[in-house]
């Protein structure tokens, strides 16, 4: 019975669109493979295989025989029964088929794959060879100038020997016409006509391109591998009376102990991808968080620019979330491990930026589509040159032969087909390093043509939650006039209280507030949450509080404190108390049109004061909104909330508002949006998921949640509004440097192929003005990368 297998293996030498497309052609002509993927850019294969008709063994040699090197697997080969299959036993030493739930399922190593320095590779090694091979056969020539000729043959057969093999290997795979196989004709016909010492540098200067080709993709990988090494390898975890803990991966060395509520807890050094949920790790100053977690302990300013790209340390304490790969700048902290390594937050981005860099952009759909005709069409082109001028004008063989076989080298589509990919990949890397992730080059082509960019309300453009913005006490005076004493009350003799218990007496803006938060603090709605915060802000002691609140829906909290009743509820409650002056409810009209809550706080029935609170503008927020109309950029808040509100909100941001929306609406909205151009939607990811697919691209904030990793076509993880121009930029500078690339590429073609017709070019300098094609749109490329720092 047969029985179907996932592989992943890591492809040395893969270093181009070209190589993947070979192997991808390859492995489809093997029976039984199917879920084919290979990224260049990871230098990674992933595919599935049925055991009874293709052995990993076959599907290894078959990469060999195209002149790649899988080395050891990117992880285990499981069955689809959930059984270990073929694959165990890798030398990256993790388990990337391991099963935690998730979409991505695996684990990184933070390490990366094992690469030594680049001159050590196989591509160096052979082009060193060959320059060795040359050098040997110049000084056969100068020594012996009647052997040069056979000297030259020689070497220029040896040196391309090993790409006529993988230029085979790739016609019988499904890939005919390749580039070693356009340099081996080359190669073999110059020496047929004689042109034996160009020959030999023509094989030289190809395997230099290709030298040039893997350290420029090592440079690309190297942005999204030391995303992988921020997690630190080892951590400092908790271990309770110093008792090992079960499932442990063992105790490196000891760490120490730390004192504990509980009494001494000695801490174990163990590798951070053994941390299981629930574990407690310690992090001390400077030390990077090894997981993510919630802190149980401790107090630090972290900073998490590794993660969020955020350049500022946000101060954590108990309670607040820390992501893995974020230092501790200034204390200590005990954590409680709330992923394993294979779902932190840096593993899930290196995810995502992986899948994004698998997941073609248009423009690279279409250029792959164009080179698949190119190449045999400047094939034919070439034998066009070669035989049209003998055959119909009588022009000498050799001459033409000669020119049809550097038409042949330029017509190379190396430098055409790596344009984009080598970009996309720059700019994706560019764009995590500083909190902006983008899931696909088709989200950030996008995003560049994006003419509209339509922003949800709240905890988008707004904080996410109400704050204190206005304290009115009854006197009006800023300065905290004492209000006037309060009249008996003639029912109870006793004033707002009972049992003879004076009136409260709030002197100044800090005294109603803490009379309000001392009846809101037991309650759970957000506004009075949003008082006691601002009461704690200030540092204010709160009256104390005898009983429970007693709570009239819609109306006010009633609660007995230390000078008697107080309630904090609606305007229209107070006015059923006692009627509102007029300078007062002109005030508390102002107040509303401003587009804030106004609760008023009562002294028995006597009012206090008034405070309003609103759910205030992001500080970026109007940056934000400025910095994309200086690019040409439309804005449109689209929002549920009243018109009031969202004309206040949209006043003080400087957005167009649109209220009122229902969810239908609101997807409407963008459908009419979407008529005049490409929209994106920002939101927070979770009440806005059909708005943020509705639209071209969507775009969703959060530091690194689960949410804003997994709902929209991108993500802001450093929770910033000015994030979306930030993106805006990063595609368009994406767009301009890939036709910058196709420029460099068709241009430098279109240059040596009239000077190849007219007898000017070589054939070393047609090989070279391929590979210097190809290296200048890679450097070119590769300068997206700068802006990531």
């Amino acid at each position: 019975m047969s029985t179907s297998h996932t592989l992943k293996l890591r492809i040395e030498g893969m270093d181009c669109a070209s190589c993947a497309l070979k192997i991808e052609n390859a492995m489809k002509r093997l029976p039984g493979v199917s879920d084919i993927q290979v990224s260049y850019g990871q230098e990674s294969l992933s595919l599935t295989f049925d055991e009874g008709r293709t052995s990993r063994v076959a599907i290894e040699n078959k990469i060999r025989t195209l002149g790649y090197k899988p080395v050891g697997g990117a992880g285990q080969a499981r069955g689809r029964d959930g059984a270990h299959g073929l694959g165990q036993g890798h030398a990256r030493g993790h388990d990337h088929a391991h099963d935690h739930g998730h979409a991505h399922g695996h684990a990184h190593d933070h390490a990366g794959p094992a690469r030594g320095p680049w001159w050590r590779g196989r591509n160096a090694v052979l082009t060193a060879a060959i320059g060795v091979l040359f050098l040997v056969a110049a000084t056969v020539a100068h020594a012996a100038p009647e052997a040069a000729r056979w000297a030259y043959a020689a070497a220029a057969l040896v040196a391309v020997a090993p790409f006529a093999r993988r230029a085979y290997a790739g016609a019988v795979s499904g890939t005919p016409f390749s580039i070693e196989m356009l340099m081996t004709i080359a190669a073999v016909g110059a020496i047929l006509i004689g042109a034996v010492e160009e020959a030999v540098v023509v094989v030289f200067l190809f395997a230099l391109g290709e030298l040039l080709e893997t350290i420029a993709a090592g440079k690309a990988r190297a942005g999204i591998e030391s995303l992988a090494a921020l997690v630190p390898r080892e951590a400092l975890r908790e271990r309770a009376g110093g008792l090992g803990v079960a499932g442990s991966a063992g105790v490196a060395e000891g760490a120490g102990s730390t004192d504990d509520a509980a009494g001494a807890v000695e801490l174990e050094r163990v590798p951070a991808s053994a941390l299981a949920v629930g574990d407690i790790v310690v992090v001390r100053p400077g030390d990077r968080v090894p997981s993510d977690g919630r802190v149980i302990g401790g107090a630090a300013e972290v900073d998490e620019a590794p993660v969020t790209g955020e350049s500022v340390p946000v101060a954590k304490a108990a309670g607040a979330e820390v992501y893995a790969g974020s230092i501790s700048t200034n204390g200590e902290l005990r954590v409680e491990v709330s992923r394993a390594a294979a779902d932190n937050t840096i593993a899930r981005i290196v995810h995502l930026v992986e899948q994004a860099q698998e997941s073609k952009a248009p423009t690279a759909r279409l250029i792959d589509r164009f080179s698949r005709w190119y190449t045999p069409a400047a094939m034919g082109a070439a034998l066009l040159v070669a035989i049209v001028p003998p055959l119909l004008f009588g022009a000498a063989w050799t001459t033409w032969i000669y020119r049809a076989l550097a038409t042949l080298l330029i017509a190379c589509p190396c430098a055409l087909v790596i344009s984009t990919p080598a970009a996309i990949a720059s700019a994706l890397a560019a764009g995590a390093r500083r909190g902006l992730l983008v899931k696909g080059g088709a989200a950030l082509e996008t995003l560049g043509r994006v003419r509209t960019v339509a922003f949800d309300k709240t905890g988008t453009l707004t904080i996410g939650r109400p704050q204190v913005t206005d304290i009115v006490p009854v006197a009006g005076a800023a300065g905290g006039e004492p209000v006037a004493p309060v009249a008996p009350d003639a029912g109870t003799g006793t004033g707002s209280g009972t049992g003879g218990i004076p009136a409260i007496h709030p002197a100044a803006e800090n005294d109603l507030l803490a009379m309000a938060a001392a009846v809101e603090r037991k309650t759970s709605h957000p506004l009075g949450a949003a008082i006691v915060a601002a009461a704690a802000a200030r540092g204010l002691e709160l009256p104390a509080s005898y009983g429970a609140a007693l709570t009239v829906p819609g109306k006010a909290v009633t609660a007995r404190l230390k000078g008697g009743f107080a309630s904090v509820g609606s305007p229209r409650y107070a006015a059923e108390q006692a009627p509102l002056e007029k300078p007062l409810q002109q005030r508390l009209e102002a107040l509303e049109q401003e587009g804030k809550t106004v609760v008023a706080v009562l002294s028995g029935k006597r009012l206090a004061g008034l405070i309003a609170l609103r759910d205030e503008p992001r500080d970026d927020a109007a940056r934000a909104v400025g910095a994309l109309h200086r690019m040409g950029v439309d804005t449109v808040m689209l929002t549920g909330d009243n018109r009031r509100t969202a004309r206040a909100v949209g006043s003080a941001v400087g957005v167009r508002p649109v209220a009122e929306l229902l969810p239908d609406a609101k997807l409407a909205e963008i459908a009419a949006l979407r008529q005049n151009g490409s929209v994106a939607m920002v939101g927070d990811g979770i009440n806005d998921a059909p708005a943020l697919a509705a639209a071209s691209v969507g775009i969703a904030m959060g530091s690194g949640t689960d949410v804003a990793l997994e709902t929209a076509d991108a993500a802001l993880l450093h929770d910033r509004v000015a994030g979306v121009a930030e993106l805006i930029a990063l595609s368009r500078a994406t767009l301009s440097n890939i036709w910058q690339n196709i420029g460099i590429a068709l241009g430098l073609k279109a240059v040596f192929l009239a000077t190849t017709l007219l007898g000017v070019t070589s054939l070393w300098m047609a090989i070279l003005a391929d590979t210097g094609a190809t290296v200048l749109v890679t450097a070119n490329a590769l300068r997206l990368l700068r802006r990531g720092r």
